[in-house]
């Protein structure tokens, strides 16, 4: 196995959207986790922690309490991709109501002055916006509790390596639930004949062999496979070529029980024989 290279990663995002959970997963899998770092900081940490000579995990998570300094932080990023240290920015999002919903369960106040709570995240929201969109993996935690954001993580960073292979994830979903706000790519196969239609197959998933033998069996779903497949083969090496770490897939049905979840076993089946990197989960398959 050929020696690590030093790693940084830069924890951001929304306040609420699972920022101590993450850090906690992240010193699990290794990583050297300093919290509530200034930004104009994070060269110094990454001195005195020898993060380059002892070839370390170091992850820094930066918030927007008393502002956050954009150039600083892009300045820092810089500085260590030019020393060789592999430096990405993971943002951590959710939406407006699953925030005010969770700021106002746990009764903390929000780090961004505001007048109401709305407005403090519509504040910091604002502020994040830039790097929300340079970040390299956003990850959103609207609909995942503790456990599925520990999952998410572990996903993305266990065996993490400097120069590691794309990862691809990808997700069935039911759309009735809400479509998954992280995707780069979304595909809606609700065109094709519906299992829940049929008595034996409706309390089964797409997991099942008599589920996902339905399916597939469908010319329309063999052709849209074949079509996705051809799709992926052209668009992942030139996204690797662009330095894109992780792709993420959604493909969703009407309830994310039958079709959406048959076909991302498939799709995801094909990928790991092309040797990538590709995790599925089932978002709503036992709801």
């Amino acid at each position: 196995m050929a020696a690590e290279k030093p790693q940084v990663l830069v924890v951001t995002g929304m306040s609420g959207a699972g920022r101590s959970t993450t850090a906690k997963v992240l010193e699990d899998l290794g990583f050297r986790v300093v919290d509530n770092l200034p930004p104009s900081l994070i060269r110094n940490v990454v001195e005195l922690t020898d993060v380059a000579e002892q070839r370390r995990r170091l992850a820094v998570v930066v918030d927007s309490r008393g502002g956050l300094p954009i150039e600083d932080l892009r300045q820092a990023i810089y500085h260590l991709s030019g020393q060789g240290i592999h430096t990405s920015l993971l943002f951590l999002d959710a939406d407006d109501s699953a925030l005010i919903r969770r700021y106002s369960e746990n009764r903390r106040p929000h780090p961004v002055a505001g007048d109401t709570l709305a407005e403090s995240i519509a504040a910091e929201r604002g502020l994040l916006t830039e790097l929300r969109a340079t970040a390299d993996i956003v990850v959103d935690t609207t609909d995942t509790n503790v456990h599925q954001l520990r999952e998410r993580i572990e996903a993305e960073f266990e065996g993490l390596r400097a120069e590691r292979p794309m990862r691809v994830s990808v997700t069935s979903f039911g759309f009735k639930h809400g479509a998954p706000r992280d995707l780069d790519l979304l595909f809606d196969v609700r065109f094709l004949p519906n299992p829940h239609w049929v008595p034996e197959l409706r309390p089964l998933t797409g997991s099942d062999g008599a589920v996902a033998e339905y399916v597939l069996d469908n010319p329309d779903a063999r052709e849209f496979v074949d079509r996705v497949e051809n799709l992926l083969s052209f668009m992942i090496p030139r996204f690797r070529s662009e330095a894109k770490s992780y792709l993420s897939i959604g493909i969703g049905c009407t309830g994310g029980r039958h079709r959406s979840v048959a076909l991302a076993e498939e799709i995801g089946g094909w990928l790991r024989s092309e040797g990538i990197n590709a995790n599925v989960r089932h978002r709503d398959a036992h709801r």
